[in-house]
């Protein structure tokens, strides 16, 4: 009844889901394409029963490659089928694999859109990445395998489920098993009623991300601000400003989480009256005080040019974004207070000594200006993170032997 209720509400709210599709594609012109999958009228695919992949975006994309790779090697013919919702996780996707995976957008969470997308795929088994709980599409999932992977569970998530506990205790029913990352993590999908023996605790496959060695060497101090959102590059700018007076050649490279706003953030340096160079226009220059990473997919390299790193999402109340990343390449990581998407990795990579938590704009000043200062405390720190990271790899392997049992590699073949 309650999913009756949840479909009837959904139908009601899809011209306003439109309006912000449309609202999207205006700084995003690439969610104006392919807007008929988003309905489950997707394009005819030369494969049957492939493994299926839900990635929402560019960061469950970025968190899926490592397993989609292991798939491949272990199973050459196996067919994979791998969907998102953004145009960024697409074009990951696309940049990644080209043709050696498919990919379609996820419809929508409608009956109709939902049961038209699995007539026309008809997967075997789905894997779902991190936290995405559809009701239509897992009651319609409910006779195949699914495999709720590098599960994670916020606070605020897990309060939200709570309010409609009786709907999300049916699609937690409809799981076949949940990988969590932490124990905090499987402690939470308990308390939302799933079954204890469909928990099993895997660790993160972040942490499975290829180490990178130092590339770039540019003669310079450089401070990366990764990931961050609005409200946050005018803190990082104003901190900026003052470490200029420290170190007069340092040089920012500022990488915005969403590709929309790299406009709006140029304008903002050259607004502050920073010399700015786009990665997308040309190399860094002598002059250049700040490079701006206006790519996707790009991220991982950009942090082996810095000196130290600060992860954004955690200065305002988004949740912060992956710590695991520079703390694989051995630097050292400043991020927020505000944590709550990850909060048990924040802790340990606290722990571990690999990163400093800062409050406001002072706080953030004292701690890269200490990094950029003291090169002894700061290698200290990144070989740290670095150290933690290899410590806690293995989680693919666990999720890899999750999987294996639940392929029937006869039917999850490319057709010929």
């Amino acid at each position: 009844m309650l999913r009756i209720v949840y479909s009837f509400i959904f139908y009601l709210l899809i011209p306003f889901v439109l309006l912000r599709l449309l609202w999207r594609g205006i700084k995003a012109p690439a969610y104006w394409r392919r807007w008929p999958e988003r309905f489950g009228f997707i394009p005819t695919l030369p494969i049957q029963n492939p493994l299926w992949i839900h990635a929402v975006s560019m960061g469950e994309v970025q968190a899926a490659i490592p397993l989609i790779k292991a798939l491949q090697t272990s199973f050459p013919n196996l067919a994979i089928l791998v969907t998102t919702m953004t145009p960024t996780g697409s074009q990951r996707v696309q940049e990644q694999f080209g043709n050696k995976v498919w990919h379609v957008y996820l419809p929508y969470d409608l009956p109709g859109s939902i049961a038209r997308f699995l007539i026309r795929t008809k997967p075997s088994l789905l894997i779902l990445m991190e936290t995405e709980l559809w009701p239509n599409l897992l009651h319609a999932c409910r006779n195949i395998p699914v495999v709720l992977a590098n599960g994670r569970l916020s606070v605020n998530s897990a309060k939200g489920y709570l309010k409609i506990a009786k709907l999300t205790q049916q699609m937690l029913n409809n799981i076949t098993v949940i990988a969590a990352q932490t124990k905090l993590d499987a402690y939470r999908f308990t308390l939302l009623g799933a079954e204890l023996n469909k928990i099993k605790i895997t660790g993160s496959i972040k942490f499975n991300n290829k180490l990178l060695a130092p590339k770039y060497n540019i003669n310079r101090k450089v401070w990366i601000a990764a990931s961050t959102h609005a409200g946050e590059e005018e803190i990082i700018l104003e901190v900026f400003l003052k470490l200029k007076q420290e170190f007069q050649d340092l040089l920012l490279v500022l990488v915005p989480r969403h590709p929309e706003r790299f406009n709006q953030v140029a304008k903002l340096c050259k607004q502050r009256g920073f010399v700015t160079t786009r990665r997308t226009q040309g190399n860094i220059t002598p002059e250049t005080e700040i490079y701006l990473g206006d790519t996707m997919g790009e991220l991982a390299r950009l942090y082996t040019m810095a000196d130290v790193a600060f992860v954004g999402g955690s200065l305002v109340p988004i949740g912060c974004h992956n710590l695991l990343e520079p703390a694989a390449v051995g630097i050292p990581v400043v991020m927020g207070i505000h944590v709550f998407e990850c909060a048990e990795i924040c802790q340990q990579v606290l722990e571990a000594h690999a990163a400093k938590q800062v409050a406001d704009v002072g706080q953030l000043y004292q701690a890269i200006s200490l990094y950029l200062n003291d090169t002894q405390f700061a290698q200290k720190t990144g070989n740290n993170g670095r150290l933690f990271v290899q410590e806690n790899q293995g989680a693919l392997q666990r999720l890899l032997d999750i999987i294996f049992p639940l392929i029937n590699s006869d039917e999850l073949q490319k057709s010929n």
